[in-house]
């Protein structure tokens, strides 16, 4: 030892401090770069513990040797170990920080525990509001802008006036409009969450904000935690935002409903399958006790109840949610340097001046000079502004709203295949940040790094010149639906749904998730004498079978066996009442319920029908049973209630109203 201490105080000073240094540099730096590298669970773990490993053993190495070569005063040695050092601290330092930075991005992607929520009284501008005023409220009370908030609202501003309580927010916004109440009280995100619908579409403009508050609670989106590893077949519900703003998706982001997306993917064979839900699907809404409603009407009560109305819908589990903002979209095509999509030639024109073009409003939703036109065509290159519009448009297609979820399908999937081109680490970067900025999921951070495998085998068969990903691309067949909704007097514009189509693409995505085995095609016939070209089938198109909803007819001109058919075939209970008329005696003129009425929420009808004014028929029947219908009634088959003739129910005395 103490011939240690001697060959100490004769040791170069300089290269001692430097081994110090560089010693404690090293440590404090390997630590940092430690921790970094462990974060990123389920990626080259082999790789990741024998880079951990080495340098490891490097710094004992230094610790060890570099201190020997002080003693024995081998200057150029120490020097060159020393250099090897000094080159790794900065090394260690820049990976870390970079490895940081990515992971922080992806964790950024995951749903908070605590969000802000904002109730706010919302009134018509020319309305006043008094301690008079009757305000609307939801009556759910889990609720917690529509019910919790407001009712802190209430205290908080001293309000004593009359609530009227409602179970739908559409109806009491209705009410709102038909000066029936004065006041509402509503979700601060009143805007994104009503204002596509055809009533309210100017709901910012009509209404001004009384009182607002505001408040940090529990995230009920937190509790949506899966287990499900991205390694196994998993499903995704894509949720699209509607932001007010370009700066990014907020931690509280509402969503109207007008995007629904399943998507179910096999990381085993690359498959996956994607199911565009129309927005104006009439089903059972999981939160309102069942109660049939718009699809997109599940968005007002939150993200857990669009799942378990899906859920209830497709009998699929979803294991995962993205809410996507739709402004977004503009930077990330952006960011990948634009998109290649086959543009659909639309159905109508926008004006005489831009015939044949897709023309749809930008993304602050501004008209006029920044209107936003491509020319349809085969792998149209579109910036990010053309891309959010085609994803957009639906008013220019006969199809509308399937028109326009068959081209969000393109979009995605075009974007998803120039994801996988990204070269250079600037590129990456500025990919992850709008990714970051834009998108929201309850998947936890390392779920996502566990999906870091199945990237890299879908980016080895892209560069080995393959599919990427094998989509199966899906189609609902549908129909119109008007609906007539008693509490507001109203009759909307909805879909029903063919379940033979609809079991087809459930049928699909249990296959890809494993859930069931698919079928296997023992034969296939092929005529050689016949032009041949294969084409992927669209899963659920052109399969109309199964039992459809059906709505109210207008048995107005019918007659009374012609009515009778009808209720048995349909489970009617039908009451017949004779009233004086100038109409042919035996002829139907009027009914109890009103025409487009839920069938579903029927279970008898009255029929008056037309008597002489001079004698009562005792058994008046149809001298012609082919008497044909009146133009727009549906057949008992597929009564889809389309006729627009109205019965004037209102004015038959004592004359039921069912209700929805």
């Amino acid at each position: 030892m103490k011939n240690l201490k001697e060959e100490l105080k004769k040791s170069s000073k300089l290269m001692l401090f430097t081994y110090i240094i560089f010693t404690i540099a090293y440590l404090i730096v390997y630590f940092f770069f430690t921790k970094s590298v462990m974060n990123l669970v389920g990626i080259e773990t082999t790789i990741r513990y024998s880079i951990l490993g080495f340098f490891l053993l490097w710094i004992f190495f230094y610790i060890l040797f570099g201190f020997f070569f002080i003693i024995k005063k081998k200057k150029k040695t120490f020097i060159f170990v020393s250099f090897i050092t000094f080159i790794l601290i900065p090394l260690f330092g820049f990976t870390s920080y970079y490895i940081d930075k990515i992971y922080d991005k992806l964790e950024n992607l995951t749903i908070k525990e605590t969000s802000t929520y904002t109730s706010v009284l919302l009134a018509l501008n020319e309305t006043e509001i008094t301690s008079s005023s009757k305000l609307g409220m939801i009556s759910n009370e889990n609720d917690k802008e529509g019910y919790i908030l407001a009712k802190e609202l209430i205290t908080k501003e001293k309000l004593n006036n009359e609530i009227v309580s409602y179970d739908d927010f559409l109806i009491m916004l209705n009410d709102l409009y038909n000066h029936k109440i004065d006041g509402v009280f509503i979700s601060g995100n009143y805007q994104i969450l009503f204002g596509n619908e055809d009533n309210f579409k100017s709901i910012q403009e009509d209404t001004k904000i009384i009182y607002s508050y505001s408040k940090e609670m529990k995230n009920d989106e937190s509790n949506l935690v899966s287990t499900k590893k991205l390694t196994e077949p998993f499903t995704v519900l894509v949720l699209g935002v509607d932001s007010e703003s370009q700066g990014g998706l907020n931690p509280n982001a509402a969503f109207n409903g007008d995007t629904l997306m399943l998507i179910t993917f096999n990381p085993n064979t690359l498959t996956a399958t994607m199911f565009s839900i129309p927005r104006d699907m009439y089903v059972p809404i999981a939160c309102n006790g069942n109660r049939y409603n718009k699809i997109n009407s599940a968005a007002a009560y939150g993200t857990t109840c669009v799942i378990n109305t899906v859920k209830n819908l497709t009998d699929i589990d979803i294991d995962y949610f993205v809410k996507v903002n739709f402004k977004g979209v503009v930077d990330l095509v952006d960011s990948l340097g634009g998109i290649e999509v086959d543009v659909e030639e639309p159905d109508y024109n926008y004006d005489n001046a831009h015939k044949g073009l897709m023309c749809e409003q930008d993304s602050q939703r501004r008209f006029g000079e920044n209107l936003v036109c491509v020319t349809p065509g085969k792998n149209v290159h579109l910036n990010g502004e053309e891309a959010l519009a085609y994803a957009r448009c639906r008013h220019l297609y006969t199809l509308s709203d399937i028109a326009r979820n068959q081209h969000q399908q393109a979009i995605i999937e075009a974007i998803a295949k120039k994801v996988l081109h990204v070269s250079s680490f600037s590129d990456f970067e500025k990919l992850l940040n709008t990714i970051s900025n834009n998108i929201a999921t309850n998947m936890q951070t390392t779920q996502i790094l566990s999906f870091y495998q199945t990237l890299k085998n879908m980016l080895t068969n892209a560069l080995n010149g393959e599919d990427f990903i094998s989509i199966q691309k899906t189609h609902l067949e549908y129909y119109n639906l008007p609906v007539y909704l008693p509490a507001s007097g109203m009759t909307t514009s909805a879909l029903g749904y063919y379940p033979g189509s609809l079991n087809a693409i459930s049928t699909a995505m249990k296959e890809n998730l494993n859930i069931i085995k698919p079928e296997t095609i023992k034969t296939f016939q092929y005529d050689y004498n016949e032009d041949f070209e294969y084409t992927t089938d669209v899963i659920g198109k052109g399969i109309r079978t199964g039992q459809t909803l059906k709505t109210m007819p207008n048995l107005s001109g019918q007659t009374i066996s012609y009515a009778e058919n009808w209720a048995s075939n349909n489970g009617i209970i039908l009451n017949k009442e004779f009233v004086e008329s100038d109409s042919i005696p035996g002829i139907i003129i009027n009914q109890s319920v009103h025409e487009g009425t839920f069938l579903k929420n029927v279970s008898n009808v009255t029929i008056y029908i037309s008597k002489s004014k001079t004698s009562i028929p005792t058994n008046p029947e149809d001298e012609d049973n082919d008497n044909p219908k009146l133009p727009g009634l549906p057949d008992d088959e597929d009564n889809n209630g389309d006729n627009e003739n109205d019965n004037n129910i209102d004015n038959i005395p004592g004359s039921p109203e069912e209700s929805e």
